[in-house]
């Protein structure tokens, strides 16, 4: 469950960095940004990096833009702020093939069309970026710009989703791994609370608990594609401090470094187990052939695949009351969007 969102003409996609940066000047805190390792310059290992497809896919989008952040900023515009250093950083360390996929459409017919686009286009991986909130009894309220807003500053941290209903739940779970490993490397650490009771019917299994893995099996865009998939929930955009973190181009520069050494690693580990760079599922029926002995008998064919269920786009966080750390400048908003 997420909390509605609101659109609005001063809610644009890319201006989210800039407006939240005036709020890191002295004085405004965003976490320990000096505790987390920077990047280094990636070039890639793989030797199929050049024809290696990762299909970067923007969570949520224009008509359906996902969460509020704590200062009224609407999750779509980190997802595409972050998924944008994904992509660049892919394509500079020689992941030529990468592709950033931005789906407008509302769900449920925006993810199946995302679905369909990775697997059209035959991708070796398809990796979604999204940032994490709460469902609407764990918020509480305050004034931020003279206006009421919503926060939850408990569980601050990343989370990664895999399905074990993909068609390939062994390579998901192998990228799912490396990504985790490599934020970890960096000094970012993971969500825990989604094992908890409290999370009713979010609760979710732990299949890595170091590297941050959960499995999440009724996600469309993770159970219908035909390639290894991830969702990423980089941190909690409703917690006010992560918040603040999460719209640094350092802190991106960071998750994107990490990201492209998973991939990279994913590639190299798949060239050298001989496996196929594209996972391969016929959906079609078969016909069994019988040896040419006797009359022929015509083969059942597969039971049509049943109708997906409706879901969230994915999953969001849970309670533990911290108060509020800082107030940032009521001005900043008007000074940007002016």
């Amino acid at each position: 469950m997420r909390r509605a969102t609101r659109c609005c003409d001063r809610w644009r996609a890319g201006t989210v960095v800039g407006a939240l940066m005036i709020l890191l000047a002295p004085g405004a805190q965003a976490g320990d940004a000096n505790a987390i390792a920077a990047p280094t310059p990636h070039a890639a290992a793989c030797t199929h990096a050049a024809t290696f497809r990762t299909v970067v896919d923007v969570g949520h989008g224009t008509q359906a833009p996902g969460a509020l952040s704590a200062r009224g900023v609407d999750e779509y515009d980190f997802n595409l702020a972050l998924a944008r250093e994904i992509d660049k950083e892919l394509r500079a360390a020689g992941f030529a093939k990468t592709v950033l996929m931005i789906t407008p459409e509302k769900p449920q017919k925006g993810l199946f069309k995302r679905v369909r686009r990775a697997n059209d286009m035959k991708a070796d991986l398809f990796f979604a970026i999204h940032h994490d909130s709460v469902p609407d009894p764990m918020l509480e309220t305050w004034q931020f710009d003279g206006k009421k807003e919503h926060y939850n500053d408990r569980f601050p941290g990343h989370s990664i989703f895999i399905s074990n209903g993909n068609a390939d739940p062994a390579g998901s779970l192998a990228f799912a791994k490396a990504l985790g490993l490599a934020l970890k490397a960096h000094g970012l650490k993971y969500t825990p609370h989604y094992t908890e009771k409290f999370m009713k019917n979010r609760r979710r299994e732990l299949v890595d608990a170091q590297a941050g893995v959960y499995r999440y099996d009724q996600l469309i865009v993770l159970k219908d594609t035909r390639m290894p998939a991830a969702l990423l929930e980089a941190g909690s955009i409703i917690n006010r401090d992560e918040e603040l973190l999460l719209a640094t181009p350092e802190h991106q520069a960071i998750i994107a470094g990490a990201a492209v050494e998973a991939v990279d690693a994913f590639c190299v580990a798949r060239s050298k187990a001989g496996e196929p760079q594209v996972a391969k599922r016929d959906d079609g029926p078969k016909a069994a052939k019988k040896p040419d002995d006797g009359p022929k008998v015509a083969a059942k064919h597969d039971e049509p695949p049943k109708s997906a269920k409706k879901h969230d786009d994915g999953p969001k966080v849970a309670k533990r009351t911290v108060e509020a750390r800082h107030k940032p400048e009521a001005s900043w908003l008007r000074r940007i969007f002016q």
